[in-house]
């Protein structure tokens, strides 16, 4: 049968590297292990004989540059399985990016440099006196450093969580300079949107918190609907947590008014799997659904508590402790780059006296 244009530039895109300096590309092991998950996902391991053992698990404690079958041809494996299901080739994309992220991600935590001092010294004025400086000194720089290896996961889940969504449920995401979706405050700049689907703009949201943000941000929130409508798309709202809050409601609210449509919780999971069809419905339920609940249903009882955790870091590891588990990560800290002077924020005239 061979593989079509678009089934080899997603085969392409899962080898190529991607994702910046610190990208991963996938090899064919990597790939012939994916390909053997799908197959296992999907109840057609039984026709892979060549397949030996059940593939390791793809959530698991192994090593994620573990999880790869050797001496397997896997564009032979991939274009069969395409025979069974000609919606393994979206399968296969977004499980490989989802596996590029974290391997990604894996390798951020093993070469995030730890700050300097000069990054976070004058920072220890605001708790100067509290520890003694052998104690404060390493404070700020665990601080800083486990701020930046969370700024860094949000940024790779922001390229991560919406997209594999918006291909699962056959549509795509699209970034603010070529959105069709124009803001009316001013028609010349564009909005992104987590997924359009034929004239349907989705919201997607984990969690709408009842956290105050910014004031803008959640004014841009309110405008979104409205936006859609007069650009001739439907808005749909879709949050998977079924957590009921005031700002849930007004955003509810405002999406109603623009005949938009509201998908929560249990809801929100039935309406993807409705547009992703059986296959990719399965992707969704495994690869999403499960680990997000997961995670939900662990958020501490009492917002204000967490649980003791330990971390350490020598040369060769990070280890993070708690709750009888360990997290151990194996360090190569890559040189520290100089960082740029911060700026003076505005208003600082109105913090500082003077003439």
């Amino acid at each position: 049968m061979g593989l079509t244009q678009s089934q080899l530039a997603i085969v392409a895109k899962a080898r190529s590297v991607g994702g910046g300096e610190q990208g991963v590309a996938l090899t064919d092991e990597t790939c012939a292990y994916l390909v053997a998950v799908i197959a296992r996902d999907l109840d057609f391991l039984p026709q892979f004989p060549e397949i030996k053992e059940e593939p390791p698990a793809f959530f698991g404690s192994r090593p994620l540059d573990a999880l790869r079958l050797p001496g397997l041809d896997f564009l032979a494996i991939f274009e069969r399985l395409l025979t069974f299901d000609p919606n393994t080739d979206t399968y296969f994309a977004c499980l490989a990016a989802l596996h590029k992220a974290r391997l990604k991600y894996e390798k951020i935590l093993q070469t995030q440099p730890v700050p300097t001092v000069d990054q976070v010294g004058p920072r220890g004025l605001l708790q100067y006196g509290s520890l003694r400086p052998r104690a404060l000194t390493p404070f700020l720089l665990w601080r800083k450093w486990i701020y930046d290896i969370d700024n860094r996961a949000g940024q790779e889940t922001g390229y991560l969580f919406e997209p594999i969504i918006a291909y699962a449920i056959g549509g795509v995401p699209v970034g603010a300079r070529k959105s069709p979706v124009r803001r009316q405050s001013d028609k010349s700049k564009g909005r992104q949107v987590d997924c359009i689907r034929e004239k349907r703009a989705h919201e997607i949201k984990i969690r709408v918190t009842i956290a105050a943000s910014g004031q803008g941000r959640w004014r841009e929130e309110l405008e979104f609907p409205a936006d859609c409508k007069a650009s001739g798309f439907v808005p749909v709202l879709v949050v998977l947590d079924p957590t009921a809050n005031p700002k849930v409601e007004e955003l509810k609210e405002k999406f109603f008014q623009e005949s938009g449509e509201v998908h929560i919780g249990p809801e929100a999971w039935g309406y993807l799997e409705s547009l992703a069809g059986r296959t990719m419905s399965r992707f969704l339920e495994r690869y999403v659904q499960r680990p997000i609940e997961a995670i939900l249903a662990g958020t501490p009882a009492a917002p204000n508590e967490l649980p003791e955790m330990k971390v350490k870091m020598d040369e060769g590891q990070f280890i993070a402790s708690l709750m009888d588990e360990t997290l151990v990560v194996e360090r190569a800290p890559e040189p520290a780059e100089e960082s740029e002077s911060e700026q003076l924020p505005d208003g600082v005239d109105d913090e500082v006296p003077g003439p």
